[in-house]
């Protein structure tokens, strides 16, 4: 499974992976019921320790993304596509919270927030 890790970013290669992989499931890139590498080989696979892909997969399974199985590895949740673009939109909630309440505290209002998010949806088109 190649997945993107940078040692020169400042996001540890836990959250690396998990960010990743999350994005993978949400998207329905990985299906429901599609199982993951084991820790052990996703680590030789991406030359990190086996904790690094362990804290990864323990992050995803309290989200309730995986599941694992004993002796049997670690599954993709079976999450319909209305639960996976909650959860999305959970996250990016959370995201947003503090950036909001900075721009309101630095005197911006809804519309000028408005605003600027138009923006960036008319960059990104470009």
């Amino acid at each position: 499974m190649l997945l993107n890790l940078t040692e020169l970013s400042s996001e540890p290669l836990h959250s690396q992976i998990t960010r990743q992989l999350r994005a993978r499931i949400l998207t329905g890139e990985m299906p429901p019921g599609e199982s993951l590498p084991s820790i052990r080989a996703m680590a030789l696979e991406l030359r990190v320790s086996v904790i690094t892909v362990q804290t990864s997969y323990d992050h995803l399974g309290r989200e309730g993304l995986i599941f694992s199985k004993r002796t049997k590895g670690s599954f993709v949740s079976d999450l319909s596509l209305v639960q996976r673009k909650e959860m999305a939109k959970k996250r990016l909630m959370e995201s947003f919270e503090p950036i909001l309440s900075a721009a309101i505290s630095e005197g911006l209002t809804h519309g000028d927030i408005q605003t600027v998010v138009a923006e960036i949806f008319r960059q990104e088109e470009s």
